[in-house]
């Protein structure tokens, strides 16, 4: 492991010791992940299972903030799937666009997981794509710096990451400085836009743009995995950023004015309502169709979590953070890195070679207790989960 490898992985380690374990973490959580995390692995319910389940997590590098619960394979299994089969959709020309709203969990590494994030599926799909694809860019708005995928491909030129995040005061995970760039052949295909809290619309906006466009120039790009993650809007539980629904969704609307194909995922967000809100909106934008923040949501069984407005727009009972970014950092910042992408020497080649299969993702009509293989059914957890737009036969856009 290189020098620089034990600095980020040590930044890491150091924002989960200021979080102070569970009872540091807790604050941010309360209803919501006690809601979410399975009493066997929560000390508030029981201790003597959570500390065996954190001592046989640690075994396996799981860290206290990727609580071990029933179903975790099944679940991993699932959203992993859904991602790859997005990737061999867009492989074969099936598809324009993927969307796996399950998927994103952008922490996971190659042998730990981290953040909330057990595997990382974008990791997985991006190698998919690759097999069809000379380059690929990954495009991450979650609040949190996308660290899993960035040192998976750190060393190498085939993909681009971009990452716009929330940096400094020790912010989980504690990466994605502007200076950290890639290293060996990789250098200068890690992209870091480090933001201040507070970050609203037009801060992002002026941050987003110019890069992507001078990526698209340069990079050349076959194909797009973009991470969506929700936890950027106002008044979310773990953010500070001031994103509007419209000002994330303006983000996934700028990437698909490339034309490119493109995998689309969640990502993080903690306040429940406005992640369903985002990514309703946000599917609605990858189909062509733009809605009001006034669009009433149809009764639906949840429909009380959208309390008090029952409107598409988000709704937030926490002030808005103040944003700590002055124009002048911002433009110093995209200064910086469009700098550094034009001492690129161009859009890196790759060698010819023979054309590897597609992962293995059939259709799947077998159930619970079938003679299918494990990846057999696979396939059937992704494609459970997956909407793909564009490509079918009868042009209605998804199936």
């Amino acid at each position: 492991m290189s020098t620089s490898w034990r600095v980020r992985r040590r930044a890491t380690r150091r924002v989960r010791e200021r979080e102070g374990g569970w009872e540091g973490r807790r604050r941010f959580f309360s209803s919501g992940f006690r809601g979410f995390a399975p009493p066997a692995t929560r000390p508030d319910t029981c201790p003597p299972l959570f500390t065996t389940a954190l001592a046989t997590g640690r075994r396996f590098n799981v860290n206290d903030d990727c609580p071990l619960f029933p179903g975790l394979w099944p679940f991993c299994r699932s959203y992993a799937a859904a991602s790859i089969a997005g990737a061999v959709k867009l492989n074969n020309g099936a598809a324009d666009v993927a969307i796996n709203w399950a998927g994103g969990l952008h922490h996971a590494k190659k042998a730990e997981a981290s953040g909330f994030c057990y595997v990382n599926d974008l990791v997985l799909a991006i190698l998919e794509l690759l097999k069809r694809h000379a380059r690929v860019l990954y495009i991450d708005i979650d609040i949190h710096h996308g660290d899993g995928v960035e040192e998976a491909f750190y060393l190498t030129d085939r993909v681009m990451t971009l990452s716009l995040h929330r940096y400094g005061d020790h912010f989980f995970p504690g990466t994605g400085d502007l200076g950290d760039v890639g290293e060996r052949r990789g250098r200068g295909y890690s992209v870091n836009v480090p933001l201040r809290e507070g970050t609203d619309d037009a801060t992002f906006l002026a941050a987003f743009r110019p890069v992507v466009a001078e990526i698209m120039a340069r990079f050349d790009p076959g194909a797009v995995v973009l991470q969506c993650g929700a936890d950027s809007l106002a008044g979310d539980r773990l953010g500070c950023f001031n994103l509007t629904l419209e000002g994330h969704a303006e983000a996934v609307r700028e990437v698909m004015r490339y034309g490119l194909p493109t995998l689309v995922t969640g990502g993080g967000g903690y306040t429940k309502a406005n992640v369903a809100r985002a990514w309703a909106n946000e599917t609605a934008a990858l189909a062509g169709v733009r809605l009001s923040s006034e669009t009433p949501i149809p009764d639906n069984d949840y429909a009380a979590y959208y309390e008090p407005t029952r409107l598409l727009g988000v709704h937030s009972a926490r002030p808005p953070c103040d944003n700590a970014n002055s124009p002048a950092d911002v433009d110093r910042i995209v200064a910086a890195v469009l700098a550094r992408l034009r001492r690129l020497d161009g859009a890196p080649g790759v060698a010819m070679q023979e054309m590897p299969p597609d992962a293995l993702l059939p259709e799947y009509d077998g159930g619970p207790g079938s003679d299918a293989d494990g990846d057999e059914r696979l396939g059937e957890y992704g494609l459970r989960h997956l909407v793909v737009r564009g490509g079918d036969e009868d042009g209605d856009g998804f199936f």
